[in-house]
Order: C-alpha cells, then structure tokens, then sequence
C-alpha cells in the first residue's frame, strides 16, 4: 500500500551496482573528464588567439542578442484561445466526472448485492472514489440557496474543495459478525484509498518529465537510453500494475517460459503468476543473507531455473554471477520481478544479448495502457496530471474490465454445459443400471420397506441438533473474532505506516495533505476505535459463556 509512495519520495541511493549492467555508464562517466582535459589547451590558444578582436567580438555578439530578444518573447494567446482553452478543461472534466460517477456506482452495487470485484475493478473502484469524496463538501453550494455566489471565495480559500473533475441469539451474533466484516472490509478500502490520493504534487516534478522523454526516446526516436534511465523508469513499473495490463499472449508466454499451467482465464494466469513472484522474492531474500556461496550446484541450477536463467552447458561461476546480477537488480534497485522475467524471455534464444538491451526491448514491446497508467500514476504524484489523461486511462482499463467479465462468463458457461453434459451422462447411466436390475431383482414387500426406513431414521433428536448447531456456531464466531482481528491489527499497522510517511514527507516537501483525505484518515481512526471495541466485547462475551459453561 505505501511501498509505492516511499519509492518515490525515498532518495534513490544505488548500492552495489551490477557490473556488467552499469559497466557503460561507468565507461562514459570515466572517459569525460579525459576529454575535456584535452580540450583545455585549445581553449587556452583559441583565446589567445582571438584576444585581438575582442571588442569587435563584444560588438557582434551584444547586436546578436538585442536582435533575437524579441524573437524569445513567447507569444501571448488571444481571448479565444483562451476560452477555447478553458473550455475543453472543463469539458473534459465533466467528461471524467460522469465517468466517474458511473463507474463507481455499478461497482458499488456489484459490491452491496454480494457480488465480488477483481483487483482491476477493486483498483478502478479506488481511483473513481477519490474524486467522488471531494463532492461531499461542495454539493453544499448546490443545496443551500444562493450558496453559489459565495463558490469562488470558498475555491480561492480552499482549492482542494473542487472535484478534481468538477431472531436468536445465535443470529444475532452471525449478523454482528458480518456487519464486522464489512465494517473492515469498508476501513481497508478507505486505508487503501488515502494511501493513493494522500498527497498531490509530493514527488519530484522532473521524475514525471524524465519518465515521458524515455519512452519518447525509445518508441519514436529509437535513441539508446542510458542505464541509469531504463533503472529509474523500470521501478514505476509496478509488478500488480504490469501484471494488471499484460495482454492474454504475453501472460501466456510469460506462463510457459516460467513452467506454469498456461490454461484458464486471464485472471486466473495472473494468480499463478503473483505465487510465483511471491516466492522468488521471498528467495532472493534468502539468497541475499545466506550468499550465493552457501549454494551447491544443483541449487544454483534450480534457482537460475526458476527465474528463467538459462543453465544449461554454463559453468558454476557463470551461473553465479547471473543470480548475483538478479539479486542485486530485484532487491537493490528495485527493480520489479515482472520485468526481469520478461527481459530473461526476450534475451533467452540469443545469450549475447545484454541485460540492458533486452530491458529496451521489454519496454518496447510493454502494451500502451500499461504505459498509460504508469504515466499517469508518476503525474498525479506530482501534481500534473489533466483531465484528458484520466479519462483516456478509466476508458481504457474500463475495456479491459468488460473484455475480462465477457471472457469470465464465458469460461462459466462453458463449465455449465460441461457439468450438464456429465450429468445427463450420468443419469443415463444410472437409468440403464436400474433397468437391468429390474429385470433380475424382484420389487421388496411393504415390510421390508418399513424395516429399511426405520432403519434410515435419525438418531438424534431436535434438542440435540439444536445445541450441535448452537456450539458450532459459537466455534465458529470465535475463529471469525480471531480473524478479523489479525486483520483489524494489520489495517492499524498500515495505517500507522502511512502516518508516519505523510510527516516525513510533509517535512520535506513543506506541503500539507489533501484536505479529503485529512478527513477519511480521521473517519478512519474513528472506525478502527469503534471495531476494536466490538471485538473486546465480543470477546468478552465469549469469555463469560466459556466460564460459564
């Protein structure tokens, strides 16, 4: 939830450096000041040279500059552009709102109807709220006669008002139980949603600038970006996000060159594919403690395997210094395990192909809507994001969620028509079963039939099954209070985390947090306080009953 703020407002520190992959930018940084040694002495003849004529030269070059002074003028627009202008802003921001609105209400009532959202939809249903919230204070100018007048000293006091888009016991205690857990499923969301809209323009401005001249560097101009360039870029990419907007062929891929299952829906690729980055991260840690010298051969071969380095007919050392280079890339720099694995891919049938070269050739062939989001998601950290660009990215991942729900139903089609084709089969084989032994088995007398359903008879009694189902109940609530206690203690730890951010941050960067989210993170302390109390005196209950019994 806040790994993402703390890699943008961290200073970026790179330790240990893989070798082969900085050893260009290393070259280069070394061989300049060579270089501008060796111009020094032609400067200083040059000069000496040009001395004679110094005033001349001083003539020339002020008559230059007075000349182009009025060309660097930049040309003011008329009034019509500008009302063109202010227009279109605000035409794509009631665009965006409508959007908005009717993207967070279908996935609003999806969720009170019981029904359950994807990490695309949960992540759309987070980026739409955001905004909503902020509609709360200002439909009060709408409400109140003649409140509009006053908008403009309200907006001009407080900018960040405006949209950025313009029964039994043991019932009882079951309905108490549920409305706890969506009383901490709603408090996580709102956690979740401070974290993403806590802080508008927090992160350094160049970043967004530096992000957009890569990839216009490498899509259209085709010019080399530098090592450190592709390092930067390649930690805005997110694994969730990366994974979140692959296409169905490259998760495919992705599946088969990682030795996954490659059958079922996207979804369900995506899920085999964050265990699996799960636990080479989780190795990686291992590995980075223990050294990668602790490791026989045939676990360095296994490992290597895992992360699609090839090891065949390569020595030890080899093998070695490409898991180094892994660690050192997935943990130090931070660069995301989705894009090593698809840069491994890329570089897997030519072994020549250096690492830097197969990230290009990753960022190149990376789909435009993840490259639109992760843009966005850099320029809403600082502040510059517009409107157009919102609307392009809610409209795209929009597609997206009606590509996966098509593809979803689909799959839950066909596995209705296969389930009603095994059970015809089924009873047709049944039916033949019974008709031939109709014909060998004759029918039992009523006695026996009588004996048989005696037999049948439950032995319990309704008290007894009554208090079966009381004490399973009561086994149960204690289970679900113990779950929903980790979780309430998790959401606090988070939330505390994020706290703890936003002062650092606010002492460095000298800005105070959004206003709305200022107000959700009080709502929110209010609602932790109010289920920790909930759950004390549920577990209190709890105890007395126990005590008592």
């Amino acid at each position: 939830m806040t790994r993402h703020a703390i890699g943008i407002h961290r200073s970026i520190h790179l330790a240990s450096p893989s070798r082969r992959l900085l050893r260009n930018a290393e070259n280069k940084s070394s061989s300049e000041p060579q270089l501008f040694k060796a111009q020094k002495p032609v400067s200083s003849s040059s000069s000496s040279k040009v001395a004679p004529d110094a005033t001349t030269t001083t003539t020339s070059s002020s008559a230059t500059t007075a000349a182009a002074a009025p060309a660097s003028v930049k040309k003011k627009k008329t009034l019509w552009q500008k009302v063109k202008d202010e227009a279109t802003h605000y035409w794509d921001g009631t665009k965006l709102l409508g959007l908005e609105i009717r993207i967070s209400s279908k996935l609003t009532w999806k969720l009170l109807n019981g029904g359950y959202l994807t990490r695309r939809e949960a992540r759309q249903l987070r980026r739409t709220t955001s905004d909503i919230l902020r509609l709360v204070p200002f439909a009060v100018f709408v409400i109140v006669p003649f409140m509009e007048l006053l908008l403009p000293v309200a907006l001009k006091l407080f900018p960040n008002m405006l949209p950025s888009t313009y029964e039994s016991k043991s019932s009882g205690e079951e309905k108490k139980r549920k409305l706890l857990k969506v009383r901490l499923e709603m408090a996580e969301f709102l956690q979740e949603t401070i974290a993403e809209s806590g802080f508008p323009g927090s992160a350094n401005p160049q970043a967004a600038k530096d992000f957009s001249d890569f990839f216009r560097k490498i899509r259209m101009t085709g010019e080399q970006a530098s090592t450190e360039d592709l390092l930067k870029v390649a930690r805005s990419f997110e694994d969730e996000l990366t994974l979140d907007n692959l296409t169905r062929p490259q998760l495919v891929s992705l599946c088969k060159y990682m030795n996954i299952n490659s059958f079922g829906t996207d979804n369900f690729l995506r899920f085999q594919i964050r265990n699996r980055m799960r636990q080479i991260k989780a190795d990686d840690k291992i590995i980075q403690n223990e050294g990668i010298s602790s490791l026989t051969i045939q676990e360095l071969q296994s490992a290597c395997a895992a992360r699609g380095i090839p090891s065949f007919s390569m020595s030890p050392g080899r093998l070695r210094d490409e898991l180094a280079q892994w660690v050192d890339l997935n943990l130090n720099h931070q660069v995301p395990t989705t894009l090593m694995i698809l840069s491994r891919a890329f570089s897997f049938t030519d072994r020549t192909v250096s690492t830097e070269d197969a990230l290009r050739a990753t960022f190149n062939s990376l789909p435009d809507n993840l490259v639109n989001e992760t843009e966005l998601q850099v320029l809403e950290m600082v502040g510059e994001s517009t409107f157009k660009q919102k609307l392009e990215v809610l409209e795209q991942q929009q597609e997206l969620i009606e590509d996966e729900s098509e593809q979803e139903e689909k799959e839950a089609q066909a596995r209705r028509e296969a389930q009603e084709a095994e059970i015809q089969r089924l009873e047709e084989e049944q039916r033949k079963a019974a008709d031939k032994l109709d014909a060998f088995i004759p029918d039992q007398s009523k006695e026996e039939e009588a004996i048989e359903s005696k037999k049948v008879e439950s032995p319990l009694s309704d008290e007894d099954k009554q208090e079966l189902e009381d004490a399973l109940a009561k086994l149960r609530t204690k289970m679900d209070v113990l779950e929903e206690r980790a979780q309430l203690n998790e959401i606090k730890f988070n939330h505390e985390d994020y706290k703890e951010l936003a002062e650092q941050v606010k002492d460095a960067t000298k800005r105070d947090a959004d206003k709305a989210s200022l107000r959700l993170g009080k709502r929110l302390e209010k609602m932790l306080s109010e289920i920790d109390q909930e759950l004390d005196k549920l577990e209190k209950e709890q105890q007395e009953g126990s005590n008592a019994q």
